[in-house]
């Protein structure tokens, strides 16, 4: 009994003295958690106003970065960075801006990449005769996205009354204190003017995921043969390459004939070398071919009159004409305008080199030895084709104004149906490895379409090979 009386009693003297540090502790804790969160308020506003600085607005101009030493020269050189803005407070990234003229509701469309799952506002700041207005962006993932965390994504901005033209366009999201429009990452507005005739270029073609490429040979064939096909614009969306390769992307630059932009996204996101997660995961599909298709979409849609979208190791020939300038107005005859044409898909396995059938000759390629990758003159045995299968790997040419997405296999958003073109009036070549193909030689087609170009080709190709000091001048002779 006395020991529970002194314990009452010592409770009842320290009860006050407990309580009083307990509230003297619990004062200290929040005063202690405000200036921690006034802190990082003051460096978030102060990052923010140094990311406004050191997050370059979208420059796609070429930036020459081989290495002379002949010995590096099928060495794969590390890739230019892309340039993308990042969205504070979202995790998405934003590549270009366009105007969008053919939407009941004018609007600027912004291609990004976005986190799929991410749920967050976003807003639209745009600049019209040095006002800025601000509304809520609609937001469009595509539907292919091959299952990865990250997808391409429209962000789409409604013009206010009285902003016809804007020039500039910041994502910015709601959620980050508003700030001065100095500070805003602004995107430059492209495609102002739309037109529907007189266009710089008839055929464009666009390359994504240009990586790890050290087939020299074959790309300047390809680029050659597209110049006889009638292309006369080529863009290259290039994550890394050889010297050689970069060597020969020069050359036809200066040539006007291809545009590069870097496409290393390695400073932004994880992205994946194969199509699908299971096979290589990552944050993007395939090293991000899908923004860079869509990219290159809008960027020629009116600077072309027909746009090409299909890989370096493929070309679409013409069975009875002889280029793409006499071919295109046969599909639109056929088919009907304003769609895109499917061209079905012909392996040429790289592994077999066969001769043709006599009295077929080619000239002479022993030139071409010692210069890396693949010679399609030397393939020209096709895979039975199997029509079940023409759904599998096609790829399209486009009128782009009648697109509003593409993906790798036709499109996803058009103003018509695509059309499936007669393999007797043109097909696509597909000249690649193609590992086990469990066929024997005898099962091969073959396909001498090539050879209709061979004697022009084999010519224009020395010339640049020697233009570009990857052919010594003795071996033409």
């Amino acid at each position: 009994m006395q020991l529970r009386s002194f314990i009452s009693t010592m409770t009842h003297v320290l009860e006050p003295v407990v309580q009083k540090k307990l509230r003297y502790f619990m004062c200290s804790l929040v005063f202690v958690l405000c200036v921690t969160l006034l802190l990082s308020i003051f460096r978030s506003d102060r990052m923010l106003w140094l990311q406004a600085l050191t997050y370059p607005a979208l420059q796609l101009s070429v930036k020459p970065t081989v290495s002379q030493d002949p010995t590096v020269g099928n060495t794969v050189l590390k890739g230019d960075p892309a340039h993308l803005l990042r969205v504070n407070g979202s995790r998405t990234f934003l590549m270009s801006a366009y105007l969008e003229h053919r939407t009941t509701v004018k609007e600027v469309r912004v291609i990004a990449i976005k986190l799929r799952s991410e749920r967050v506002a976003l807003q639209c700041s745009l600049c019209c005769q040095d006002q800025l207005h601000v509304s809520t962006a609609v937001i469009n993932i595509h539907r292919d996205h091959f299952r990865f965390p990250y997808g391409t994504t429209d962000i789409l901005c409604p013009l206010p009354s009285g902003c016809e033209s804007p020039t500039h366009v910041a994502i910015t999201s709601p959620a980050i204190k508003r700030a001065e429009k100095s500070e805003f990452e602004f995107l430059e507005i492209k495609n102002q003017k739309a037109r529907d005739s007189s266009f710089p270029h008839n055929f464009t073609c666009c390359f994504s995921a240009m990586y790890n490429f050290t087939n020299v040979l074959q790309l300047v064939q390809s680029l050659e043969m597209l110049q006889l096909l009638g292309v006369n614009r080529v863009v290259v969306y290039k994550t890394n390459c050889s010297a050689d390769t970069q060597r020969v992307l020069e050359y036809y630059s200066g040539k006007g004939l291809v545009e590069v932009i870097p496409w290393s996204l390695a400073k932004y996101l994880k992205v994946s070398q194969k199509a699908k997660p299971e096979q290589d995961p990552g944050d993007l599909h395939y090293f991000g071919q899908l923004p860079a298709l869509n990219d290159c979409l809008y960027r020629y849609m009116y600077r072309s009159k027909y746009v090409a979208l299909h890989d370096l190791d493929e070309l679409i020939l013409p069975q009875s004409v002889n280029s793409w300038l006499e071919l295109l107005p046969l599909l639109e005859k056929t088919y009907g305008t304003e769609r895109c044409y499917m061209f079905e898909n012909n392996w040429i396995p790289s592994e077999f080199a066969l001769p043709p059938p006599p009295p077929k000759t080619l000239p002479p390629q022993d030139q071409w030895q010692n210069i890396s990758g693949v010679n399609i003159l030397a393939h020209l045995y096709r895979e039975p084709f199997k029509p079940w299968l023409r759904q599998n790997n096609f790829k399209i040419i486009i009128n782009p104004r009648a697109v509003f997405a593409t993906t790798v296999h036709g499109v996803l958003k058009s103003k018509k149906s695509c059309a499936w073109v007669d393999r007797n009036l043109a097909r696509m070549y597909h000249i690649k490895p193609r590992g086990q193909t469990n066929l024997e030689p005898q099962q091969l087609i073959y396909e001498g379409r090539l050879l209709s170009y061979s004697t022009h080709l084999t010519s224009a190709v020395n010339t640049v090979l020697r233009e570009t000091g990857l052919l010594p001048e003795d071996s033409m002779n």
